[in-house]
């Protein structure tokens, strides 16, 4: 990764730690907020005049709360569609744990900035059941664009970016959650 490795040109790699925060995108069916924790390693793949592609693999713990406020969305053709409703409608705490896997595009500004896009996608365990999404195994699947600050010994990133959760079709509840986040970290090289 030369944008963060410009003072170790013999690694490769660099580790970093980041948090964010976000929300579901506004609708009026549920609500779904979400805090995670991350700690992605970077793998510069190649560098040219003007980009630096990378590799990216992140395991990730998202702690997220979901309500279902819309009662007509567990219909009367589910069974146990009364019961569904009464436990989907309280306000519940869930557990995902991501191993994203991405790949970065970044074009150095100056010494210090640069701007990137970045796509991962990655198998995710959820531990609870929702009327969007059963319990067990999905996706998460993530879009962003960022912006890097390197300073002497780390770089400081922003990146805002939006998260989509799904399992694909594999299980029964598969509406999945949108959420837009913001994403703060620091990356240290190796």
């Amino acid at each position: 990764m030369p944008f963060v490795l410009a003072q170790n040109q013999n690694s490769r790699f660099a580790l970093g730690v980041s948090y964010g925060v976000g929300s579901e995108i506004k609708n009026t069916d549920y609500t779904y907020t979400n805090r995670y924790v991350k700690l992605p390693v970077y793998y510069d793949l190649k560098k040219t005049k003007h980009f630096e592609y990378q590799i990216v693999v992140a395991p990730e713990v998202n702690f997220a709360t979901h309500q279902l406020l819309n009662l007509f969305f567990v219909t009367p053709d589910i069974p146990d569609f009364e019961e569904k409703r009464a436990r989907f409608t309280k306000l519940k705490d869930i557990r995902e744990y991501v191993l994203h896997v991405g790949f970065l595009v970044r074009k150095p500004l100056s010494e210090k900035w640069s701007v990137y896009a970045m796509g991962s996608v990655g198998p995710m365990i959820t531990d609870t059941e929702t009327e969007r999404l059963s319990k067990g195994f999905s996706f998460s699947d993530v879009l962003g664009l960022g912006v890097s600050y390197k300073t002497k010994t780390f770089v400081l990133d922003f990146r805002p970016n939006f998260r989509h959760n799904s399992n694909a079709g594999l299980q029964s509840s598969n509406s999945g959650f949108n959420t837009i986040n913001y994403e703060f970290g620091v990356v240290f090289p190796l």
